[in-house]
């Protein structure tokens, strides 16, 4: 029961990328806009610009998300190669946030940062599996 209610959260916590790639991509707005995010990534904006920019972010974001389903889908299906997928798509989609964040200090959870906790979190249970050999 508990490898089923995993491998579902980190897919839906993968899915949650979805989110990012359709603002990268204008498919939709939010209530409350994040003005900035992501046309201007403190790290690529300034050569890339804007649209490319945007391009970028959702190529990116698309391949968190595949990679979030797929490790997902490997708990579920019980496979052994779960794990370093897991452990890529983590590190993969923290860095894509960090790397697209505008820079900005202000409304830092709307702008993917609780993800990277979230993150952080599923790579300590799984330094803990592999530590202590918890199997579920």
């Amino acid at each position: 029961m508990i490898r089923i209610l995993i491998g579902v959260f980190i897919i839906l916590h993968g899915l949650v990328h979805l989110l990012y790639f359709g603002l990268s991509r204008k498919l939709f707005e939010l209530d409350t806009p994040l003005v900035g995010w992501p046309e201007r990534s403190w790290l690529f904006s300034s050569f890339l610009g804007e649209s490319a920019t945007r391009s970028f972010a959702s190529a990116l974001y698309m391949l968190a998300t595949a990679l979030f389903v797929i490790s997902g889908a490997g708990i579920l299906l019980r496979t052994n190669w779960w794990t370093p997928v897991l452990v890529s798509a983590t590190i993969f989609a923290s860095a894509i946030t960090i790397f697209f964040w505008d820079g900005k200090l202000l409304r830092l959870p709307d702008k993917g940062f609780i993800g990277i906790l979230i993150n952080i979190v599923i790579l300590v249970g799984l330094f803990l599996i592999e530590r202590y050999s918890i199997a579920f």
